[in-house]
């Protein structure tokens, strides 16, 4: 096994999960829920949205040959809220993913040990590859606590239900006989 093509295809089954879940929870919010927050110290899922849009267009164009933080980008910017709809909301969401699956999908094996900068730091890209997977799972787990917040009782769940773990773990002990 080539370890190094083996990391690769997890990591990005991981960041497709990690989309997923924030996909299947815009899915069942409304467009006056997209925007709300709870104070002005939180953010609405459209800011965390535009901000992992923001994030994934600096650290993943030009991967190899510039800084993961782009002279053009203003963070500070991304934390205001533009997004108009949830229509609006998903072509920032689709353009940032993209991005990134993109500059995944040309990387080599070879190139994980490879150094890139972020902020003016050295990272290897394993090292870079594992910063935004942490990032946006953290800010995906945030988009999924507001959406379960707002939904309550109508919110359709995106793992194992409360008290169905042993009904869930007996089918998968059945599936992988």
């Amino acid at each position: 096994m080539n370890v190094e093509k083996e990391y690769l295809k997890v990591v990005q089954e991981r960041f497709h999960s990690v989309k997923e879940l924030g996909e299947k929870t815009i899915t069942q919010l409304s467009e006056e829920e997209i925007q709300w927050y709870m104070n002005d110290a939180s953010n609405s899922i459209a800011v965390l949205v535009k901000h992992l849009n923001g994030n994934m267009k600096s650290r993943w164009i030009d991967f190899f040959t510039s800084d993961g933080e782009k002279p053009n980008r203003n963070r500070d910017q991304e934390f205001i809220n533009t997004i108009s709809s949830k229509e609006e909301l998903i072509e920032v969401w689709e353009e940032g993913w993209e991005i990134l699956f993109d500059t995944l999908n040309n990387l080599r094996p070879a190139d994980l040990t490879n150094h890139v900068k972020i902020r003016s730091e050295n990272h290897t890209v394993i090292d870079a590859i594992e910063r935004q997977v942490v990032h946006y799972a953290s800010h995906i787990g945030q988009i999924v606590y507001i959406g379960k917040l707002l939904k309550g009782e109508e919110w359709h769940t995106l793992s194992i239900p409360k008290g169905k773990s042993e009904e869930y773990f007996e089918y998968m002990r059945k599936e992988h006989e």
